[in-house]
């Protein structure tokens, strides 16, 4: 049996039409949506202050980065911080200097835990509070 050129060419466009097609998944697949609260203690230039945020947010030098830092050895935009599946991770975002989770350079979004340090440029953050975020009457967190 003998295929011709009108039989492949619509065997590669049906092939095509589902390939292209999005995948829906179901939520049981996709994982629980759990918003995070992450508490730091940021060391820098001599100074301590805290910082409480609920992730993604950003380390940086720019005024937009929710954790600005006045290092001259952090990038603009240095660090972020992601929460998928109540797990939150700390990722470099190609910083000229990189970001170190507990002395080891990070490569990829790995997780930070409660004690964690992590340096960017001289600049030294504790990780105080990594906790799901519990709502309550007016209060984001308690």
């Amino acid at each position: 049996m003998r295929l011709g050129s009108l039989e492949i060419v619509g065997a590669l466009v049906l092939v095509a039409a589902v390939a292209a097609r999005p995948r829906v998944r179901p939520a049981s697949e996709a994982g629980r949506l759990v918003p995070m609260r992450v508490a730091l203690e940021i060391f820098e230039r001599g100074a301590t202050r805290t910082f409480d945020g609920l992730p993604p947010f950003e380390i940086g030098r720019t005024a937009d980065a929710q954790v600005a830092l006045a290092d001259p050895e952090v990038s603009r935009r240095h660090a972020s911080f992601q929460s998928r599946n109540g797990i939150v991770y700390v990722d470099d975002l190609s910083s000229r200097n990189g970001t170190f989770l507990n002395g080891r350079r990070v490569t990829e979004a790995i997780e930070v835990r409660e004690g964690d340090a992590i340096d960017v440029g001289t600049t030294r953050m504790i990780v105080r509070t990594v906790e799901p975020l519990r709502q309550g009457r007016g209060k984001l967190w308690t």
